[in-house]
């Protein structure tokens, strides 16, 4: 499955467009990197708990928006966006989206 942030894909053609696919993980933060988070909060600094754990968030988007694809038949995503929001102070929503795409390589 290519996934590209651009509107198209040098050196393929989209051939036919699919419609808007999303991949979506909700997750709350553990107790370790909460406790971790607060204390480095005083000294300052990279947050490198909850930096893993939103490393993992996204990829876990970026899979569903790939199997979300697949499903309908596309060979490629294109214009491909992360967003994020914090529910309730505790829960951190990663939503990847795009346009799901037939695309061939170039003759």
């Amino acid at each position: 499955m290519l996934i590209s942030t651009m509107n198209d894909l040098p050196g393929y053609r989209i051939t036919r467009v699919i419609g808007e696919v999303n991949g979506l993980t909700v997750r709350t933060r553990n107790v370790g990197a909460q406790f971790g988070a607060a204390l480095k909060a005083i000294g300052g600094g990279e947050l490198r708990g909850l930096t893993k754990q939103l490393q993992e968030a996204r990829a876990e988007a970026l899979s569903r928006l790939s199997e979300a694809a697949t499903e309908l038949g596309a060979t490629a995503v294109v214009a491909m966006r992360y967003d994020s929001n914090e529910l309730g102070g505790t829960f951190q929503e990663i939503l990847a989206y795009g346009t799901a795409v037939v695309a061939e390589p170039n003759s």
